[in-house]
């Protein structure tokens, strides 16, 4: 792949395009005639919007013949021919008292198996026990934790839908309900930026008490996610240091001075993604400077060469933003893109366009914003890679930029945005398929819905 032939330089607003993608691979959708089946969160969102979202309920009791039957059958018989020791006066009676003995002990053993079989279930398959049992299946822990240590990262603008998933993903709370449904009840409940250090197995209740408690809050330590934009790494490094959001936004706009490449268009790209520690009294530009040199570090690391960093980050960037912790999947996702330019088609990035707008925290995207050319980041409306990064790349979305998997798919969706799992298409066809498995599973829930927001 020649850069030059897929990358703008100049830094300036790119051309609106010449060419765009064939029209016998960019059917509509016939519910929707205004959302691309290209675009499957465009049709999602669209669906999303008429239809109101239920959440799925457990039924209170189990079902119907649900096959429980004894755990054994008494014969009987007793399992016995007949009375033992007949026309023996002396030995009969010695020889019942045993007998009985036997039977106490074998029905004993009986019970402490049954006990045992019962809380291997139980341990096992509580759900599936309480659910034929017509019990209620809990959502929530009732604990203010285990002793496990987990940190939780709030990012600018997180709301409730937000915090509740990383909860659940920090493995803090049981469910995105619990948390979710604890919030809806309190909506004055607000966050704040920054690193919070709580336990494994918190109640709702006590995690969000503790995510208000400013004794949680890491000073001095940050973790980075992946993707994240430079604007909300000011705020996690301003939380850390304790130091105005201000000074990173006026130490960024030096950004060339760190070490980032003359053609870059800023400092976005190069914050590198990762946990770090600061000594007390690190400064706006020390805590940049040390994320830059990082981030330089990486894709030497990468086989980089210096002359294609900036083309290398923004591929790079895209990638992270679209499979987001789905890692298997990036030197995929990188091909797609690779196979789509070579064919003279758009990008067709949602990530790309939100970013554009402004908006960091999600890849849905309005029809007036896919088709708005003044958007330097629009990949529906303009060719090519974007005009800069749209957030800082890790080493894996690096790597799938670098050493793109070897495949003809040009289409990928997630069909479960939870988990990342994705499928990639080499047709038109194959994608809508899978596209309809996505707007099938933003329905399915109200937690499902919230990552479909």
């Amino acid at each position: 792949m020649n850069w030059d032939d897929i990358f703008r330089p100049g830094g300036v607003e790119p051309a609106r395009p010449s060419l765009t993608t064939p029209a016998s691979v960019e059917p509509v959708s016939p519910q929707f005639p205004t959302a691309r089946l290209s675009d499957p969160f465009a049709v999602a969102a669209a669906e999303a919007t008429a239809t109101a979202v239920v959440p799925i309920q457990r039924a209170p009791g189990g079902p119907q013949g649900s096959g429980l039957v004894p755990t054994s059958r008494r014969d009987p018989g007793g399992g016995a021919s007949g009375p033992r020791g007949r026309g023996s006066d002396s030995g009969g009676p010695r020889k019942r008292r045993r007998g009985w003995i036997g039977v106490l002990i074998a029905v004993t053993t009986v019970f402490a198996l049954i006990a045992a079989g019962g809380a291997y279930a139980w341990t096992n398959y509580e759900d599936k026990v309480r659910e034929i049992l017509g019990w209620e299946i809990p959502n929530d822990y009732t604990t203010a934790g285990n002793g496990v240590e987990a940190v939780v990262v709030i990012q600018a603008g997180d709301i409730g839908g937000d915090v509740a998933q990383e909860l659940l993903k920090a493995k803090v709370t049981m469910t995105f309900d619990a948390v979710y449904n604890y919030l809806l009840a309190h909506p004055d409940i607000a966050f704040q930026p920054g690193n919070y250090k709580l336990q494994e197995k918190m109640s709702a209740a006590s995690a969000v008490a503790a995510l208000q408690d400013p004794a949680n809050k890491i000073i001095n330590s940050v973790t980075i996610p992946e993707g994240t934009a430079a604007v909300d790494i000011y705020a996690l490094l301003a939380s850390a240091l304790n130091l105005p959001v201000d000074d990173f936004t006026a130490a960024a706009k030096d950004f060339k001075s760190y070490g980032v490449p003359a053609d870059a268009k800023s400092i976005e790209g190069f914050l590198f993604p990762a946990t770090y520690q600061f000594d007390p009294g690190t400064t706006a530009p020390q805590a940049l400077q040390r994320l830059v040199t990082e981030a330089i570090t990486r894709l030497d690391q990468a086989g980089v060469a210096p002359a294609d960093r900036v083309k290398t980050v923004i591929l790079a960037s895209i990638i992270q933003r679209e499979a987001g912790q789905n890692v298997d999947d990036m030197a995929k996702i990188g091909r797609v893109f690779l196979n789509r330019i070579d064919q003279g088609m758009h990008l067709e990035s949602d990530a790309t366009v939100a970013y554009g707008t402004g908006n960091t925290h999600t890849v849905w995207t309005t029809d007036a914003e896919r088709a708005d050319a003044s958007n330097k980041w629009n990949t529906y409306a303009n060719a090519g890679l974007p005009y800069g990064p749209i957030g800082n790349p890790g080493d894996a979305a690096i790597n799938g930029a670098v050493n793109p998997a070897d495949g003809k798919w040009l289409f990928f969706v997630p069909i479960n945005l939870k988990t990342g799992e994705t499928v990639f298409s080499e047709t038109a066809d194959q994608h809508e398929a899978a596209a309809a498995q996505l707007r099938a599973w933003c329905r399915a829930s109200a937690e499902n819905a919230s990552y479909c927001a």
